[in-house]
């Protein structure tokens, strides 16, 4: 376990011996520790940082992973109808056609900020366990805050931490993620030590309270959609995140695995 990404993260692996598990971990937290110098939104050195910086309309030449993630997350703007949103930083909201991509470089077309926040870490979740893979690791886990992911012939237990606190079975992962992402009630601040991972309400949608779990194949894809469910109508909730690849866990007793 190492302080990384804004929380404690925990890197498990099982091999063949143990030195070659030892040298997946390493791997594993040096392709994490690569991601938060690379997304950091505190690190006014990191790539996002220098971004949200650049003059708008004017390109920024950035590593083919950042252009990647920034992809992804315009990809997902779109298919979520702006539920899922990165431009909602201090520098005011925008949509997906204000952050333009080419080839190895992309720009802002206005003064917004782009904040990739929690699909970075699980995307920085993924990277950790292509790491281990790479490197010989059969199966294991990455947890970082609320991000988590388990490869390999093992079934993971789980609990989540209700918004009052207390924990619930969920059952076990296996080869797959799950993310958990908070919005505190109005006046309700009491839990946030709790909630690593937290939903600020900038779109055009106003984030529901309450603890929001999704189950997916990749944690970026988990994480992101913590933001849609709780961003999408009660009635539709469900079907929008499974529409996207990840199914919203509800119920407590509901099992992951």
């Amino acid at each position: 376990m190492r302080p990384l990404l804004g929380t404690f993260v925990e890197v498990a692996a099982a091999a063949p011996a143990p030195a070659q598990a030892d040298a997946a971990i390493d791997a594993a937290f040096a392709a994490l520790q690569r991601a938060q110098a690379l997304w950091s939104v505190q690190d006014p050195a990191s790539e996002l940082s220098r971004l949200n910086r650049a003059p708008p309309g004017q390109p920024l030449a950035l590593s083919a992973a950042t252009l990647r993630l920034l992809k992804i997350a315009r990809a997902l703007m779109r298919a979520s109808a702006g539920a899922f949103d990165v431009t909602g930083g201090s520098g005011g909201s925008g949509s997906a056609e204000d952050l333009l991509i080419g080839p190895r470089w992309a720009l802002r077309r206005g003064p917004l900020t782009i904040d990739l926040d929690g699909i970075a870490k699980g995307f920085a979740v993924d990277l950790g366990v292509a790491a281990l893979r790479r490197h010989g690791a059969e199966a294991g886990w990455i947890n970082a805050g609320g991000d988590l992911r388990a490869f390999g012939a093992l079934t993971l237990p789980l609990q989540r931490r209700g918004a009052d606190g207390r924990l619930q079975p969920l059952g076990g992962l296996r080869d797959a993620a799950l993310a958990t992402s908070w919005v505190p009630a109005a006046g309700d601040e009491a839990n946030a030590a709790h909630f690593p991972a937290r939903i600020r309400s900038g779109g055009a949608t106003p984030a529901a309270p309450g603890v929001w779990t999704v189950i997916a194949r990749s944690a970026w894809r988990a994480d992101a959609l913590t933001k849609v469910a709780a961003c999408s109508p009660a009635a539709q909730r469900a079907e929008a995140v499974r529409r996207l690849g990840g199914r919203w866990i509800d119920a407590p007793a509901e099992a992951a695995a």
